[in-house]
């Protein structure tokens, strides 16, 4: 690879909410994510509930490394593409799951990319026509809510196989 064309942005001292839930706690106060956010883990992805959700909807997930890794540039082809395939698949068992109208990805690098937390992650929406998704209106989804919705996600993903 050529001479480094990106820098990192985690502030000093970041603690990282997906980390922390990946190793299963503690969390800090002010993590968003609880343990039963996560749907699906294995050596080199996880797939958690994201705590926002946009318009009338709730209950998007997130595509995740179980390495620390800041973002998109950080990525080897392997976590790459076991990333990719996991995106396709949440897809898929949102289909299964929730019936929606339709699905979306989307992902974010540095401040200017609109990247918030420091650790890769891919979203991947389920789509229905009054969702206002691209409108930003967003707003917490209760961690109840979060936990059905996760249990829903990882029961199809068992049924795709």
């Amino acid at each position: 690879m050529p001479a480094r064309l990106f820098g990192h942005h985690q502030p000093p001292g970041y603690v990282c909410p997906f980390c922390e839930l990946l190793a299963g706690g503690p969390l800090s106060e002010d993590n968003l994510c609880v343990p039963s956010d996560l749907v699906y883990r294995d050596r080199q992805v996880a797939v958690i509930m994201a705590c926002d959700g946009f318009g009338n909807y709730g209950g998007h997930a997130m595509v995740i490394s179980t390495a620390h890794l800041e973002s998109l540039y950080d990525l080897d082809d392997d976590v790459a593409a076991s990333i990719m395939i996991m995106t396709r698949r949440i897809a898929l068992a949102m289909k299964l799951a929730w019936n929606p109208e339709g699905t979306s990805t989307r992902q974010h690098n540095e401040p200017a990319g609109n990247q918030h937390v420091w650790h890769y992650h891919q979203h991947v929406f389920p789509r229905y026509a009054d969702d206002d998704l691209y409108r930003q209106l967003r707003h917490r989804v209760p961690v109840e809510v979060r936990a059905r919705k996760a249990r829903e996600l990882a029961a199809a993903l068992e049924q795709l196989g």
